[in-house]
């Protein structure tokens, strides 16, 4: 029977709601095949999220809390997990697919020795064995694939697995001792630079307002998609073709080499459709297109569309919206 551990995510000492789908993917493993999992909490004064996911239906939330282990430094990550997998005898190791489980996990793997999977979609038991599903080529394909090995490691699309139930018990912490001195040091955290803002990652808002090259400046992106994120309380995204301008940030984009969003709304403002951009988006419930060219592939796409110029119907929208 499956013995799983789920990688929890922190950002800034904040529980990311994506651990949540892989909770989720856990529990839809144990209810096929029988088994447990457990919920791994790493870094520093962590004890108000253990609390959190205490009610997440686990044998145990383990929490790996010492004062080296503070930043997300993927060294001292990859070694604390794959010395947690070892002593409780864990077959499958699993994370949200975020950069952050993406570089932790495929270190973590290789001490192990163990095959690692990522994006996985669905799970499937196959006699004593599973079989996963993943997406590959901007979503274009949907593989099939079984992973070789005792021990398995994975990432999972957050949109792909509905966050479970709170679940009727508590589970138990308990403490996982650090061995400080055996923790590698070859990554040094050096600092972290991040844009304050109100507004919600766009990986977890239900709103996103993404912009696209109908958008000319940064000061109008703000004006216009900001706005409109804000009349709605939602987050904003970009188009790659914004970030390649400078227009935006890399953090902001949407798409197959940016972030991956599945909100219950998404308005695109100005993007054309391209097929990278729709790898990233589209597991959104609604689809809202605004864009000059009736023409736009992403009309395909949108659950409603709006013809016309960016700069005139957006402002109106906001006004609207304020009232």
């Amino acid at each position: 029977m499956p013995n799983i551990l789920v990688l929890a995510e922190l950002d800034e000492g904040q529980l990311k709601q994506a651990t949540l789908s892989a909770v989720a993917f856990a529990h839809k493993v144990v209810a096929e095949a029988g088994g447990s999992f457990d919920i791994l909490l790493i870094g520093e004064n962590v004890s108000g999220s253990a609390e959190r996911l205490r009610q997440g239906g686990a044998s145990a939330v383990l929490v790996a809390d010492h004062a080296q282990l503070k930043h997300p430094v993927s060294d001292k990550y990859a070694q604390v997990i794959a010395d947690v997998a070892k002593e409780r005898g864990v077959t499958m190791v699993v994370g949200a697919a975020s950069t952050y489980s993406k570089d932790i996990l495929p270190r973590a793997a290789a001490l192990l020795d163990a095959g690692m999977l990522s994006d996985v979609i669905d799970v499937r038991r196959d006699g004593d064995d599973f079989t996963f599903k993943r997406v590959m080529f901007a979503g274009n394909v949907i593989a099939t694939v079984k992973l070789d090995g005792a021990v398995k490691f994975l990432t999972v699309r957050a949109a792909a697995f509905t966050h479970s139930p709170t679940g009727s018990g508590s589970s138990p912490v308990i403490s996982i001792h650090i061995e400080a001195d055996r923790l590698p040091s070859f990554i040094e955290y050096e600092g972290r630079e991040a844009k304050v803002t109100g507004r919600p990652d766009s990986t977890e808002a239900r709103i996103v307002v993404s912009g696209g090259r109908a958008i000319k400046n940064a000061a109008d992106f703000e004006r216009l998609i900001g706005g409109l994120a804000d009349a709605l309380g939602g987050a904003v995204g970009s188009s790659r073709a914004l970030v390649d301008a400078g227009v935006t940030p890399n953090s902001l984009q949407v798409g197959q080499t940016g972030k991956i969003v599945a909100p219950d709304l998404y308005i695109a403002v100005g993007i054309s459709g391209a097929i990278q951009h729709l790898a990233g988006m589209k597991d959104t419930k609604i689809i809202v297109a605004i864009n000059k060219d009736p023409e736009a592939p992403i009309f395909e796409v949108a659950d409603f569309g709006l013809v016309g110029d960016v700069y005139q119907l957006v402002p109106e929208l906001v006004q609207k919206l304020r009232k």
